[in-house]
Parts: structure tokens; C-alpha cells; sequence
């Protein structure tokens, strides 16, 4: 018997966005490169982007009419699947765009959801993007009943297909009830959990997605968390005892933020943030080798503030050292220098570290600088374990030369 092996087919897809207010030309450009990667990880292929300079979105096709009928004819000639805009779409744009492109439309906030589901691996990650997709879901019924159209009448479309939406949004109530009830539940047990190991000091990994949070956790714990080069590739937080010498804490990795994370998510992840809430140190992690990893870095800083730990002690961890590269300039080069002209040493010595301090730059793929990011860690920890314990101080007096990871 002859077995025949079947390769998924990507999806065609296309990219839209819009530089609006200060945001550049170029700057869009970066924030579709960000929109390319999220449709690689969920699993599309990008074959041309679309770029509109307005001063503001329009609020009926988000772009203008003649980029829309440029993107149509592309679509048709070229039998694209789908199109995905680079904002959240309201339901009544959603609706017109695809009255003209006659193909799938996602928004990021679509696409971002599309991917927590396809990396949803526990029953609590499940639980928490089923609840942000019926969230996002409900204002955006009316929409979706095209199977309907022959029974369409004017203005509110009376009649069938009317009633039809009401018994959906009951039924999605009802749905996002029982969600809110078994996510109160799981809460509930995590906050146990959590209290269970109070005594202990807590170190909570954050960052940027795909920064190296979980690389970086598996070198430290010894774990076997999994690492891929994509978007979101781990959703629940993960907890490992670790010991430096003598010194027992324990870290945990989290689901990494993004630009735009949408604010159902947010909400429905509350229980995995409250683990970056009640933990005693943060590590931010970010990406040096990224070439807007400031912005990044500013973005986790805002969700860090937004959900009340802006305050927290805070460590940065620089990483990737071993991917960075920069542009140096020639002697006789007399165009002005940029940031891609800054070496790892200048970034080190430039105020941007110092006043992310305390900081420190390192490998988490290759172990480049990790026994003085061993050492920086323990005299963290050691501090806030002596708050708790101070007769525990000549047990944990210097760091001991044989501590293992």
C-alpha cells in the first residue's frame, strides 16, 4: 500500500496598512514587517503589501477608494485568500471591505487571536482566547450572515436572518458567561497556588514576544520549555524552582506582549499576568539584535504600567549580543551617524542603559556573559530572601564560586 504524504497549503496573502498622524512611511514599513512575521506564524504567505500615506484611517474602507480598487485587482489577478490590515477594523469597515474584495479580511487583532488559538496547548490558555474571541466576535455578527442575503430586507434587515443574529448573541452571552465563571475558577486555584509559595522569593521572566524569554528560562532552570523562532510560541506561564549555590528561588516565564495587543486578550490572560503582579524581581527581557527593540522595549514598559507593576523591581536583560550587528562608519563618511552606526560597546556606555539600570547584556544562546548574569541575579535575590530572613545572612554571605544552575 502506497502512502502519499500532504503538505498543508499556505494561504496567499496580502498586507495592508496606513501611515497616519507622525507615523512615517518607514515606520509602517517596520510595523508590516512585525504583520508578516505574526502571518508566517500563523501560517499565510505574504506575496505583496499595500502602503497609504492619509491623515487618518478611512472610516469606511480604512484605506481610500482608489488604494482599495489597486488592492482588488491585484487580489483577483492573483487569487489571493486572504487580506490582512495592520489595525482593528470596526465591524462596519469589515463589512464594506468585504463587500469589494470578495475574499477572507482579518485585522492584526484577528490574526493575534487566530494565533493564541493555533498555540493554546493547555485548558487554561484554551479557556482565556475562547473567551477573547467571542469578545471580539459579538459586535461583528451582523456581518457575517451573507448565507442570508436573499432574505435581506432594508435598513435593520427585518425578518429571519434577524432573528437568527439574536438567538447567536444569546447564545454567545451565554457563552462568555460560562467562560468568565471557569476562568474565575482556574483564578481562584492559580491565586492558591500562588500562595502556596509565598515564602519563597519570585522571579518573572517579561518581554518583547519572541526576545529569547523561554531560551533564557531553559538555561537558567534547566527546563525544557519550548523555543521556536515565532511569534507567541508559549502562552501559559511556566514555574521551575531554581537554586544558585544554596540559594533556592523560583522563575517563571510568561506569555510575551506585542504593539496593539488586543485588550480582550489582556483581560482574558488576567490570571497568567497576575504571576508577573506578585512576583518580587521582573526580567525584562529584550532583544538588542532587533532593529526597533526600543520601541519594543517602550511597549512592554506600557503593558507593564497598564496593569500595575510599573514600580516593581526591575532588571533589563539585553540578549541576543551574539546576533547584534551594526554599520560602521569609514573615516572619511561624513553622512550623519545613526543608531544602526552604534556598536554593543556605545549601546553599553550610552545613558539609554544607564538609565534602564540595573541592566545587562548577554547570549542566551550561547552563554555568552551568563556567570556575570549568574552573579548579578544572586545578589537580587539574596537581597530580597534577607528581607525575609535576615538570619539567613551568613548562610548566603558571598557568592559561592561552585553555584550551579
Amino acid at each position: 500500500m502506497a502512502y502519499f504524504e500532504t503538505k498543508k497549503v499556505r494561504e496567499k496573502a496580502v498586507l495592508v496598512g496606513v501611515a497616519s498622524g507622525n507615523v512615517s512611511l518607514e515606520k509602517t514599513g517596520e510595523y508590516l514587517d512585525e504583520l508578516a512575521f505574526l502571518a508566517d506564524t500563523a501560517g499565510a504567505e505574504v506575496r505583496k503589501r499595500f502602503v497609504q500615506r492619509l491623515d487618518f484611517p478611512n472610516g469606511k474602507y480604512y484605506v481610500g477608494t482608489g488604494k482599495l480598487e489597486e488592492i482588488k485587482t491585484y487580489v483577483v489577478a492573483e487569487k489571493i485568500d486572504l487580506v490582512i490590515f495592520d489595525d482593528e477594523l470596526s465591524p462596519a469597515q469589515l463589512r464594506n471591505i468585504e463587500s469589494q474584495l470578495k475574499c477572507k479580511i482579518l485585522d492584526r487583532t484577528t490574526l493575534i487571536l487566530d494565533i493564541f488559538a493555533k498555540h493554546a496547548r493547555t485548558a487554561h490558555a484554551r479557556t482565556q482566547v475562547e473567551l477573547a474571541q467571542y469578545q471580539y466576535l459579538l459586535p461583528r455578527l451582523t456581518g457575517m450572515w451573507t448565507h442570508l442575503s436573499k432574505q435581506r430586507g432594508g435598513v435593520g434587515m427585518r425578518g429571519p436572518g434577524e432573528k437568527e443574529i439574536e438567538t447567536d448573541r444569546r447564545v454567545i452571552h451565554d457563552k462568555i458567561s460560562l467562560l468568565k465563571a471557569k476562568l474565575s475558577e482556574i483564578d481562584r486555584q492559580k491565586a492558591t497556588q500562588r500562595k502556596n509559595r509565598v515564602s519563597m522569593v519570585r522571579v518573572a521572566l517579561v518581554g518583547y514576544t519572541n526576545v529569547g524569554k523561554s531560551t533564557l528560562m531553559n538555561l537558567v532552570s534547566k527546563s525544557d520549555v519550548l523555543t521556536e523562532n515565532k511569534l507567541f510560541a508559549t502562552l501559559d506561564t511556566t514555574v521551575r524552582k531554581v537554586v544558585i549555590g544554596n540559594l533556592p528561588f523560583l522563575l517563571s516565564d510568561t506569555v510575551g506582549f506585542i504593539r496593539k495587543l488586543p485588550h480582550s486578550l489582556v483581560e482574558s490572560f488576567k490570571s497568567t499576568l497576575d504571576e508577573v503582579r506578585e512576583s518580587d524581581i521582573l526580567l525584562h527581557v529584550v532583544d538588542i539584535s532587533h532593529p526597533e527593540f526600543e520601541e519594543q522595549l517602550q511597549v512592554v514598559q506600557q503593558t507593564l504600567d497598564q496593569i500595575g507593576v510599573a514600580d516593581k523591581k526591575t532588571i533589563v536583560v539585553f540578549n541576543k549580543i551574539d546576533a547584534f550587528s551594526y554599520q560602521e562608519k569609514e573615516a572619511d563618511d561624513l553622512s550623519p551617524v545613526t543608531r544602526r552606526n552604534y556598536s554593543l560597546e556605545d549601546w553599553k556606555n550610552m545613558w539609554y542603559a544607564k538609565e534602564n539600570s540595573p541592566c545587562i547584556f548577554l547570549s542566551a544562546a550561547t552563554g555568552e556573559n551568563l556567570e556575570a548574569f549568574r552573579r548579578f541575579l544572586y545578589r537580587e535575590v539574596k537581597a530580597v530572601h534577607l528581607t525575609r530572613y535576615p538570619y539567613d545572612k551568613l548562610l548566603y554571605d558571598d557568592f559561592p564560586e561552585e553555584a550551579g544552575m
